[in-house]
């Protein structure tokens, strides 16, 4: 397989996830972008959220922890360099759809 096609599938892999995560902070109403809000949501602590939905923060839980294990086998696959400049890529993309099509549900980017 290609660098190029390597790269096209761990980003829509990532990208995918980062949708769905998007989705399901949407539902809760957590403020993903916070300091700290990840690992509360990490810890499955749902006092983060703006919005009781058990079953959406249980999949929100999910899909970080998912994340992770994919981001790790992008770095297996496609090296540090080219995964660590993927990951910027998308953390970009997340921040803008948090902060942009969302603002004022999640409060824009943390600062």
């Amino acid at each position: 397989m290609s660098d190029t096609i390597r790269t096209k599938f761990w980003n829509h892999q990532l990208d995918s996830l980062i949708t769905e995560i998007v989705r399901e902070a949407s539902i809760c109403q957590v403020r993903l972008l916070d300091s700290g809000v990840v690992d509360a949501v990490l810890q499955d602590n749902a006092s983060v959220c703006g919005h009781d939905n058990p079953a959406a923060f249980k999949k929100l839980r999910e899909l970080l922890m998912m994340t992770f294990v994919v981001r790790g086998k992008a770095f297996d696959s496609l090296g540090p360099i080219e995964a660590d400049a993927m990951i910027q890529e998308i953390s970009a993309s997340l921040r803008s759809k948090l902060g942009g099509t969302a603002k004022g549900r999640f409060g824009g980017p943390a600062g």
